[in-house]
């Protein structure tokens, strides 16, 4: 199998977020998680307490995006939510594990996954599923950009008494999110 990264050196943007997504679901769709590693405590924020145990022999059911947040899926009604912050990256079958790669993780068929994120301004999070719309990074946030939320009537209250130059307004999470 080729070497894959998907390597972002700035604020990586909704649209790369997305291709990364995708990305991975080629590899994790369906997927059983064999063994998941943390090689450190931490990131930007601790990774959330029982994350290993969560994850280790869940099914992915499903990778999605919300914003700049990468959702993983599983079978435990449990979602492991990802930022790439400024550096981060999913590296695809590392030739070997390296100093940045902080979290580890390998499916049931062998393919290994490494998040990597060299000023560690990346998270990981573990959200009950069925709560993701009330978990408070997304519970203020607007519809998705290319969501059917998104709507003239959406934009006209939310721009309501109002007054401020268009591009500022749509940088307003609470309006679109994943924009800016």
């Amino acid at each position: 199998m080729a070497h894959t990264s998907y390597s972002v050196w700035h604020m990586p943007e909704l649209p790369e977020v997305e291709t990364t997504v995708r990305g991975l679901a080629r590899f994790l769709n369906g997927k059983r998680i064999a063994r998941l590693t943390l090689n450190r405590p931490n990131l930007r924020r601790p990774f959330p307490e029982g994350l290993v145990q969560a994850m280790t022999g869940a099914t992915v059911t499903g990778l999605d995006r919300r914003a700049k947040y990468g959702l993983i899926h599983t079978d435990r009604a449990r979602t492991m939510v990802f930022h790439l912050g400024m550096s981060g990256r999913w590296r695809i079958e590392p030739s070997e594990i390296e100093k940045h790669d902080h979290l580890v993780l390998e499916t049931d068929a062998g393919c290994v996954l490494a998040l990597n994120d060299a000023r560690r301004f990346g998270s990981v999070d573990l959200v009950d599923t069925d709560k993701l719309d009330i978990w408070p990074a997304f519970a203020t946030m607007g519809p998705e950009p290319l969501g059917e939320g998104l709507t003239p009537a959406h934009l006209r209250r939310a721009f309501a008494g109002r007054f401020a130059p268009i591009k500022q307004l749509l940088l307003d999470q609470s309006i679109v999110a994943g924009l800016g």
